[in-house]
């Protein structure tokens, strides 16, 4: 596996260390941040391409306007056998 060391220092390294949990280490706190980023980036990515989807796809965007329409607080109404 390949690893990677970035050097944090100064003004950053300073704001780090405030920012994270007291019981975690600054290792563990900036993997869980990179790992938060890409995670938004790669669901940002995906919105964009579902986005360009419903633009190209009459028929999802039908289906997505009628699920919008739909009444969601009520409760569904019972049918008499």
């Amino acid at each position: 596996m390949k690893a990677t060391t970035i050097k944090v220092e100064g003004e950053l390294l300073a704001q780090l260390e405030q920012a994270k949990p007291k019981a975690e280490s600054l290792t563990t706190y900036v993997r869980a941040i990179l790992q938060q980023e890409v995670r938004r980036q790669q669901m940002a990515a995906a919105a964009e391409r579902y986005t360009e989807f419903l633009a190209q796809d009459a028929d999802e965007r039908a289906w997505l306007d009628e699920w919008d329409r739909a009444d969601l607080a009520s409760a569904p109404k019972r049918r008499r056998r």
